[in-house]
């Protein structure tokens, strides 16, 4: 946005106050087309004649060489028409999203029971997935690591460790009156969306190539076709409408399946799909990283934390992916809403002969936050305290009056809400007094137990890496005043595109349904960044809003020309444009402008302003600015079968001015059953072959309708951003996800009343039945020793 658009918008009057098409509850854009089941995913787009469906052969062993490979009975296998191995890629042979170490076909080592070796393309689905299992390979295997504890014996990395250091730790905790010690582990979990990884690649004339892709990432996608295919980028287009859910799955690792469907397109001329069956899927894709952690903490006799030390190894799989910023994000996160003068992080990404590990919701925050809320439970357990009053003790300072309002990673906290934000749901949920009733409940109830917990959430909105925070958009206006909006964010049910488009019609002054989005599409906004990192609407709605308004002042100078005024006085508002006193209907003005070749369309740009990191050093200002939340959740568990439920779960999230608050109260509602499976039910299993024992919907617990809580409350919390962000809205994607830690935390606490709350439970996420169980009898034997 250049100088003269910012006077412009500056000077430009408001809407009038009784007409907005932002900060309403809108339906999402294709609520309608979702119920009747007519939206298009890629798998619904009707096929070409002449397309043939692709498979994957994939490796039965975790870590070895393959000695020979016989594809005979492959090739010969029912409607084959091909078969294709590394040596056949015209290009580069890598889908690595930084580091260049994750090959889309193995050249004859494997590292995980799952990776692919070869592909095969058959008349269809069925035929191409039956002829993938024919293959004759050998191996000659390898040992292999399991577990990031393995990973951090053997000092096995996908990258170097890092280490962010503040203050002097070690002289800290030598003063410190209280410390406390101990190990978590917090597992991974499977991204699930409802639709798998999927592309549909049709070759085009003169090396072109169109590919359909279920995909965060197109601009990604393009960069790794080209390079497969050895062309250059403008050859290839890739166009995603919308997926069936994302998480951060289809970020990096949906290049695999647009560069095999892209490669086989290519040799054969025809088109290709290649669909994942959710057993491959699974096998084949990485998860959320799981993190084995180690800390230590100092803290005095109120519970306030003086010194804080933990080492952090993820298991990142094979190739590196995204774990390295994963891994940062994790570090910059893990004071959450509390201030740690002196503190030594270290983080470490360990390369394990497992799935390479992806994005996934949160991205590293939750795991770095979660582990400060442990050590925390475990400071007011052993000091006889309510773990809500440690946690208050220890917030960041309100503002840079009272001082400790700066992270530990150099960035001032300068919008902290979080003091009036928890003071509000400790009311509006009745904490204390419910406390006081568990209390009393598990005094008389030997073994059913109850838990209640509170837990606050602080996350920062950006992408790790400054120069993704940027994005583009196109908007069209047309002579019957209807308006066409492309950008480069992917809709995966979120309401991307709701807002966006809510953004340009408020702009416009026109109704929402006056406003349609296009497919996310390479040959239209290019060099776009993912849909990740909860930036879609912030960066995509700022970009919106500069097309569209660099529009609406292309009219209203027109206007000021046709009736005369003033361009200041010009006001545009439920359909209408006032001008010197006229009131002319909005597509009546635009069929004027159009007769008079005024241009009707635009580009738009928006780069988040203020940002910087150093790797090297680990600081900088990284984050545009924080999202705040809090959440209660009560539990009951059986401490005879270690089976438990929630029986309600009071969440308040800030959304700042929220641009749709009907949609942000869906994804704070469906985050915190999403992060509930990650930290109860969902368990991720590897046999000692290390094969993924998980892999499908009868082998891993997502949680289903009847794990929600009968009494579920979500509320936005009423404020509004410092920062200039779209319409002063905050991010909404991720940060929910850390609301259901208090549904961990309320687990703890029910167990910990096995023995009068004397002893802190060795609780491990997921904190799956069986654990609660060992948990139960850890506890009692604690108390039973003292």
């Amino acid at each position: 946005m250049n100088k003269q658009t910012e006077t412009f918008m500056a000077e430009l009057p408001v809407a009038p106050s009784s007409w907005t098409e932002v900060g309403l509850a809108r339906p999402h854009e294709s609520a309608v087309l979702h119920v009747l089941g007519e939206a298009t995913y890629t798998d619904d787009i009707p096929e070409v004649q002449g397309t043939l469906h692709a498979a994957l052969g994939l490796s039965s062993k975790a870590h070895a060489h393959i000695l020979a490979m016989n594809l005979d009975a492959v090739k010969s296998s029912r409607g084959v028409v091909a078969v294709y191995t590394a040596k056949d890629i015209p290009g580069t042979n890598d889908c690595g999203p930084i580091v260049h170490d994750d090959p889309i076909l193995s050249e004859g080592l494997v590292e995980y029971v799952g990776q692919p070796i070869f592909v095969v393309v058959a008349d269809s689905h069925d035929n191409a997935r039956r002829a993938a299992r024919k293959a004759d390979i050998s191996y000659q295997e390898l040992p292999a690591i399991l577990t990031p504890q393995e990973a951090k014996k053997a000092q096995s990395f996908v990258i170097p460790p890092m280490r962010l250091q503040r203050g002097d730790a070690q002289q800290a905790f030598e003063k410190s009156a209280h410390r406390v010690k101990g190990e978590l582990y917090v597992g991974g979990q499977e991204q699930f969306y409802l639709e798998g990884q999927i592309s549909y690649a049709i070759p085009k004339e003169d090396n072109g190539m169109l590919v359909y892709c279920s995909t965060q990432h197109p601009t990604e996608m393009q960069h790794v076709v080209a390079h497969a295919l050895n062309v250059h980028s403008h050859n290839i287009v890739v166009e995603c409408r919308r997926m069936g859910g994302g998480f951060g799955g289809k970020e990096s690792q949906s290049a695999l399946w647009a560069a095999l469907a892209a490669i086989s397109a290519s040799h054969l001329k025809r088109p290709v799909k290649l669909r994942a069956d959710r057993d491959d899927d699974m096998l084949v894709t990485g998860k959320r990283h799981c993190f084995h952690y180690e800390y230590e903490c100092g803290y005095d006799d109120t519970g306030l934390i003086v010194a804080a030390k933990v080492e952090m190894v993820t298991r990142a799989g094979f190739s590196a992916d995204l774990s390295a910023p994963v891994a940062t994000r994790a570090v910059c996160h893990f004071d959450n809403t509390y201030y740690l003068a002196d503190v030594d992080i270290i983080a470490m990404c360990g390369k394990t002969n497992t799935q390479s590990n992806t994005a996934f919701r949160g991205f590293g925050g939750p795991q770095g936050a979660i582990a400060i809320e442990y050590i925390i439970d475990e400071i007011a357990r052993n000091l006889g305290q309510d773990a809500l009053d440690i946690r208050k003790i220890n917030f960041y300072g309100r503002n840079e009056a009272e001082g400790r309002n700066v992270t530990q990673y150099g960035q001032k906290v300068v919008d902290n809400v979080i003091h009036e934000l928890v003071a509000e749901l400790e009311a509006s949920s009745e904490y204390r007094a419910r406390r006081a009733a568990a209390i009393a409940f598990n005094a008389s109830s030997p073994v059913l137990k109850k838990g209640l917990a509170l837990t606050p959430l602080k996350f920062g909105i950006a992408f790790n890496v400054t120069h993704f925070n940027q994005a583009g958009a196109l908007v069209h206006v047309y002579t019957d005043g209807s308006v066409l909006v492309n950008h480069g964010g992917t809709e995966m049910g979120q309401g991307i595109n709701t807002k966006v488009c809510q953004v340009v019609a408020h702009e416009l002054g026109i109704p929402l349904k006056m406003v349609r989005a296009t497919a996310t599409d390479t040959s239209k906004v290019a060099n776009t960044s993912a849909t990740a990192a909860s930036t879609g609407a912030d960066l995509n709605g700022k970009a919106a809003q500069d097309a569209a308004h660099t529009i609406r002042q292309r009219l209203a100078e027109f206007a000021v020309k046709t009736y005369g005024g003033d361009v200041a006085s010009v006001i545009f508002a439920d359909g209408l444009i006032h001008v010197n006193n006229h009131a002319i209907a909005f597509e009546k003005m635009v069929n004027k402008a159009y007769l008079s070749r005024v241009q009707l369309w635009s580009d738009g740009f928006y780069a988040t302003p203020g940002l910087h990191w150093d790797p090297k050093t680990m600081s900088g200002n990284p984050f545009s600015y924080f999202a705040y939340g809090a959440s209660v959740s009560e539990v009951i568990v059986d401490t005879l079968t270690g089976e438990w439920k929630l029986l309600r779960a009071d969440a308040l999230y800030d959304a700042g001015q929220s641009l749709n608050p009907a949609i942000d109260i869906g994804q704070v509602e469906g985050a915190f059953i999403q992060g509930m499976g990650w930290l109860t039910t969902e368990e991720l299993w590897w046999n000692p072959g290390g094969k993924l024992m998980t892999h499908a919907p009868s082998t891993y617990k997502i949680p289903a309708i009847s794990d929600c809580p009968e009494d579920f409350r979500v509320k936005l919390f009423t404020n509004r951003n410092v920062q200039d962000s779209i319409h002063r809205s905050k991010a909404v994607g991720e940060p929910p996800l850390l609301l259901p830690f208090s549904v961990f935390f309320a687990i703890r606490d029910a167990v910990a009343s096995v023995a009068s709350y004397q002893f802190n439970p060795p609780l491990n996420a997921p904190a799956t039945s069986e654990t609660i169980l060992r948990a139960v009898d850890a506890v009692s034997a604690m108390a039973n020793a003292a």
